[in-house]
């Protein structure tokens, strides 16, 4: 097991003892990080290929290098692990996960669409329960994370190049997913969003809301929570949305965003009692 890996789950063993109400999700997060790595290996580097000769156009145009649209993606590996990863939430849902794995093998539901999170797996006016709803939650992240290792290549290949090109937008210049957390690094405090969809960070102005644009500083914000410094909230009263920001230069420690993610839910929660979104 890489050394990385290793040093992520001790993490998440701490924040377990910590923080016992994520213990739930964070037992999932391992087990997805663990089948991630054997999938890392697995996922080759044409899986979303790339025209080079339009990455600049691409990234001056305020476009992302992935184009869902375009279907010109190989997404056989990516259907595999998530099916594999349909087996960590059958060991915690077994009667609503089989139907699901039923349906894909059935034809019902489309996987490829699921992924691509353009297909649900319920009515919009059906009433579903609260496992149910748990369970969107979850499928909605494997979906998102069977993306994951196929993406990451695209941004272990061109993370420097547009780093050099200067990207500018709030959303990710990989895929194109808007971020729910970031970071403050550096001496100069430099603020950096993450992409849960294909691990990218990207240098993005502390002043100036992520999701709209605002640059008003009198409507941007932030809330911390007094018992924890490394964490804060950066809200927009423009657009009325959020988001999380770690900062652990003080402790020198080494932030896995993925696990971050999960450790402040308790955010999240904070944050859409106050009206963000």
């Amino acid at each position: 097991m890489a050394k990385l890996l290793t040093d992520t789950l001790k993490t998440i063993e701490q924040y377990k003892s910590s923080n016992p109400h994520y213990t739930e999700l964070l037992d999932i997060l391992e087990d997805i990080l663990i089948l991630r790595e054997e999938y890392q290996r697995k996922i080759t580097d044409d899986a979303f290929p790339i025209d080079e000769k339009l990455i600049d156009k691409k990234i001056s145009g305020g476009l992302p290098l992935v184009d869902f649209s375009a279907g010109n993606f190989d997404l056989t590996e990516s259907k595999r692990y998530f099916m594999d990863l349909l087996k960590i939430a059958e060991k915690r849902f077994p009667e609503e996960s089989q139907d699901i794995i039923k349906k894909i093998k059935d034809g019902t539901i489309d996987i490829e669409k699921l992924i691509l999170s353009s297909v649900t797996l319920f009515e919009e006016d059906e009433e579903i329960d609260e496992t149910e709803e748990y369970l969107l939650d979850v499928v909605d992240l494997f979906a998102e994370e069977s993306l994951r290792p196929g993406l990451e290549k695209v941004a272990e290949k061109y993370g420097d190049l547009i780093s050099k090109l200067g990207w500018a937008e709030g959303y990710c210049p990989i895929c194109g997913k808007e971020p729910k957390i970031g970071e403050i690094k550096e001496e100069d405090g430099k603020r950096y969003l993450f992409c849960n969809q294909c691990g990218f960070e990207w240098h993005f102005r502390r002043i100036k809301c992520p999701f709209c644009g605002n640059e008003e500083q009198q409507s941007l914000a932030y809330f911390t929570v007094e018992t924890d410094e490394r964490y804060r909230v950066d809200v927009c009263n423009e657009c009325k949305r959020y988001i999380k920001i770690v900062d652990f230069r003080k402790t020198k420690e080494q932030a896995n965003l993925d696990v971050e993610d999960i450790a402040t839910l308790h955010l999240d929660m904070l944050a859409n009692e106050e009206g963000y979104d």
